[in-house]
């Protein structure tokens, strides 16, 4: 009995973990693949949208990667991406990574010949940049910074999620977006073969106007 329910306690374990193996050699990707995994489990059409919209994944490929495979949100992300930094089909990534899928994303990275601190390795970095920017949570590459997609997914925290971010960085560094209000002075002046008019106004979230006419 206790044998068996060892035996099943590790393959839950194992049904955990398997696929999903960070390890790029990069603690700042390894970080982003994190969250951008967590976002996946959370948000999976904003996910998906991503993934299909700007890495050009078919959606029936990230379905099966997902669904039918087990693959975790990271794994299908990084697949994509690195593919993307390549200028190949996202499906060739899989297919490199079927053929050793315990050695981690380091080792496929560098057998398609992208190696740490490479020209394609930092592009690798900007991708998941432009990714967060679309997902409304802007960063910079090697800023340090964790982000608690709970707090922040599409349509909570700062900023615009769901692919549609707006507004602007509040400063260097910095991974929130600010919210102005929108300031605003008005004048206007017009004739009419009956009369004339005058107008001011001010807005900025309130608004106060005075005019004369005559008829």
């Amino acid at each position: 009995m206790a044998l068996l329910l060892g035996l099943s306690l590790a393959g839950a374990a194992q049904a955990q973990t398997v696929g999903y193996n960070i390890r790029t050699g990069d603690v700042w990707v390894d970080t982003r693949l994190g969250e951008i995994n967590d976002y996946g489990r959370r948000y999976r059409e904003p996910f998906i949208n991503e993934i299909s919209g700007y890495y050009g994944a078919p959606r029936s490929l990230i379905d099966e990667l997902l669904d039918r495979r087990g693959w975790a949100p990271g794994d299908v992300y990084y697949a994509c991406a690195i593919a993307r930094s390549l200028g190949v089909p996202c499906l060739n990534v899989v297919r490199e990574y079927d053929r050793n899928p315990g050695q981690g994303w380091g080792a496929v990275a560098q057998r398609m010949g992208i190696k740490p601190g490479s020209p394609a390795f930092h592009a690798l970095k900007r991708g998941a940049v432009g990714t967060y920017d679309r997902w409304g949570y802007p960063i910079t590459v090697n800023q340090s910074v964790h982000v608690d997609w709970a707090q922040h997914g599409p349509g909570k925290g700062k900023g615009k999620s769901n692919g549609h971010p707006g507004g602007k960085k509040s400063g260097a560094g910095s991974s929130h977006y600010d919210h102005p209000s929108s300031k605003g002075n008005g004048r206007g002046h017009g004739n009419s073969d009956k009369g004339g008019g005058h107008g001011k106004g001010q807005g900025g979230g309130k608004g106060q106007g005075k005019g004369k006419g005559k008829d």
